[in-house]
């Protein structure tokens, strides 16, 4: 007779045996043209130290693998209880996120594509990676960090595990990460925004950074984000937020006031620019942006009226 252990073994087996063959039978995701012309054939960062991980501990693992890359002292040890939740086993993808920036360190979400991927290896950026290396019924979650690729023999290479530089096809790697949504992140330094990060991301990264340690803080990344983004309206409203708390209220006062061209709706940066008219006794400009703010439906709106009843009376 087969105990429940047994049962449950050859369940497990059967699990992985249908793994392979789904593996084994996938196909090389697409690149696009442009990644094909523009990406070098190959690229691997020789730079990134290896950590071998212990049981559950691939996510500190490649943490501290990219944090060491980036330039923070830090160790496996340090970082298992930071990020790794004993009754799951792991580690969980807020948490991998929040310690990086523990760290002092921004982390960049990625589109989740494989092209996407290839640049950011291209650009010298080494990639955390999230992988389900069995199926969604059975997951079973594992962290890995991407250090290059070869497109004529189209693998990627990876730390992974107890292997340092595995490599694996394009074909097989993807199908673990397709089960993830192809979910993985970059690490940077403060003042720095990654080659490939869209917009919207990079907002939100810079934007968790700045819960994390303050407006002052984040000032440099913000810069960087409008250099690269200048059309962007909320990552102008933010650079003025940063400005003014790092005490210099009339490069605030412009960037609210890109903010406002980029995107006449954003009240709050009306608000904003009328409050520091008033400081720079500037009462008509003040009144016409404390108008605007006021005339925009939002919850800036009832204390643009409160400052135009109290301190604009005519």
């Amino acid at each position: 007779m087969i105990s429940v252990h047994q049962l449950h073994n050859a369940r497990l087996a059967g699990v992985f045996v249908l793994v392979l063959l789904l593996t084994a039978c996938a196909s090389a995701p697409q690149l696009r043209d442009s990644t094909e012309q523009r990406l070098p054939r190959q690229s691997e960062l020789s730079d990134v130290p290896f950590y071998a991980q212990t049981e559950y501990q691939c996510g500190p693992a490649a943490l501290a693998m990219v944090l060491n890359h980036q330039g923070v002292d830090t160790d496996i040890e340090t970082l298992i209880p930071q990020v790794f939740i004993p009754d799951r086993e792991g580690s969980v993808q807020p948490e991998m996120l929040a310690t990086v920036r523990r760290h002092e360190r921004l982390a960049f979400p990625i589109r989740g594509s494989f092209d996407d991927l290839l640049a950011h290896l291209a650009a010298g950026d080494p990639v955390v990676v999230m992988q389900n290396l069995s199926l969604p019924v059975y997951p079973m979650w594992h962290y890995a960090v991407a250090i290059g690729y070869d497109l004529d023999d189209e693998t990627l290479t990876l730390h992974s595990g107890e292997i340092e530089r595995h490599t694996m096809s394009f074909s097989r790697f993807d199908a673990t990460w397709a089960r993830t949504d192809r979910w993985g992140f970059v690490v940077a330094k403060p003042g720095t925004l990654p080659e490939g990060i869209t917009a919207r991301n990079a907002v939100n990264a810079i934007s968790a950074y700045e819960e994390a340690h303050g407006p002052e803080a984040a000032l440099s990344s913000w810069q960087a984000m409008v250099e690269r983004y200048p059309d962007n309206a909320v990552a102008q409203f933010a650079l003025g937020n940063a400005y003014y708390a790092d005490q210099q209220p009339e490069k605030a006062l412009n960037a609210f006031q890109v903010a406002t061209e980029r995107d006449p709706q954003m009240g709050a940066a009306w608000l904003n620019i009328g409050l520091l008219q008033l400081q720079n006794e500037q009462p008509e400009a003040a009144r016409e942006a404390l108008d605007k703010a006021a005339s925009i439906e939002g919850s800036w709106q009832a204390r643009a009226q409160e400052v135009l009843e109290n301190q604009l009376e005519d």
